[in-house]
């Protein structure tokens, strides 16, 4: 975000990514200002008001710190909201590039992490960023092993599931967080929440406080995003990767080469 209206309850309590009036965001927004569209990294200079500039801690290279600001927050900000920590059974569905992030810092923050993906071709890389276990989801066997497991569930994974599949692995109050954006509607039976009084749940973007206190907490436990830098000429060979799911985790493009 490079701005909000800074007058409304959300921006008043320190959320101003879910600002009533629309924050102003990074890439492909429109600036209240001029009414240009926002170049995000593209951009060859930006300005923002002091309110939404953050600090890279010295020991966070630029590019593992870059996506940290996307993805790192988007993970942060409903791991602390839902209160991972010690004594928390969290779930991570998807080992991308939000996945994987969300297995680092949920391990950091001291809860019991598990993956949750399609197959067990990315285990070894779970267990590397710190999680206790890695279930195939292809596998129907999971969901009747990992029945009423979990307190919390992130799905990062931006395609249709199984709901009440997924659900099904919660405790009673558990939640289950999307942070994944699928195309097509999820369907939720109601029968998947109400008797163990389940919640089903989104999250956005974290807050400018969230993002600092994100990096902070990063830098802290040495954590970063696991990149592989790209020069502008490569952006359309790494889409291709990328529909191919050829990539492990993130793609950063070196602006100097733009």
């Amino acid at each position: 975000m490079i701005n909000s209206c800074g007058e409304c309850e959300y921006c008043r309590r320190g959320d101003e990514q879910y600002c009533a009036k629309g924050a102003t965001m990074t890439y492909n927004g429109i600036d209240p200002v001029d009414g240009t569209i926002t170049q995000g990294g593209y951009s060859q200079a930006i300005v923002v008001t002091e309110d939404f500039v953050v600090r890279v801690p010295e020991n966070l290279a630029f590019d593992k710190a870059a996506p940290l600001l996307c993805a790192g927050v988007s993970l942060y900000s409903p791991l602390r909201h839902w209160q991972a920590g010690p004594g928390k059974k969290v779930a991570i569905v998807g080992l991308g590039g939000l996945g994987h992030m969300g297995v680092k810092i949920a391990a950091a923050l001291g809860a019991e992490v598990t993956v949750l993906s399609q197959t067990t071709s990315k285990k070894e890389d779970s267990l590397r960023f710190g999680a206790t276990a890695h279930y195939a989801t292809a596998d129907p066997q999971t969901f009747t092993q990992l029945a009423n497991s979990f307190d919390l569930i992130v799905n990062t994974v931006s395609a249709k599931i199984d709901m009440g599949a997924f659900l099904s692995l919660l405790k009673v109050d558990g939640t289950l967080v999307n942070v994944g954006a699928p195309a097509e509607p999820l369907e939720v039976p109601a029968f998947a929440l109400i008797p163990s009084r389940r919640s089903w749940a989104g999250s956005s973007i974290g807050s400018i406080r969230e993002t600092q206190e994100m990096l902070d907490f990063c830098a802290e436990h040495a954590i970063a995003s696991e990149t592989e830098v790209i020069s502008a000429d490569d952006i359309n060979d790494a889409y291709e990767r990328i529909l191919k799911s050829d990539v492990r985790y993130r793609f950063v493009i070196d602006a100097a080469t733009i």
